[in-house]
């Protein structure tokens, strides 16, 4: 499994009008966010205290199925991608980089 850190960013262009309808959207995202978590694709999820941007850590099979789940998200949350190399898998592959 590979881990990927996710910063994500509402698109603010795509925010409704309506207050209590926006509202009630975001309700709604961060119910299938809790699916996600539950499912186990993502170890962890937050929102930074101003709102609109948060973060989450996936531990999916690829890159690939990463961006499928992705999709569901967009166009209205922009998204960075990082993939995360473990402490065990930064050993290893410094030992095979001094090897000679």
């Amino acid at each position: 499994m590979s881990k990927f850190l996710v910063l994500w960013k509402m698109e603010p262009a795509l925010i409704l009008a309506d207050r209590e309808e926006e509202l009630n959207n975001w309700i709604s995202k961060l119910e299938a966010v809790k699916v996600g978590v539950q499912a186990g694709l993502m170890k962890d999820f937050g929102v930074f205290a101003g709102g609109m941007r948060g973060y989450g850590v996936w531990e999916v099979e690829s890159e690939a199925e990463l961006f499928t789940h992705l999709l569901t998200w967009m166009p209205s949350v922009n998204m960075e991608v990082e993939a995360v190399v473990t402490v065990e898998e930064s050993i290893e592959a410094i030992k095979k980089a001094v090897q000679p």
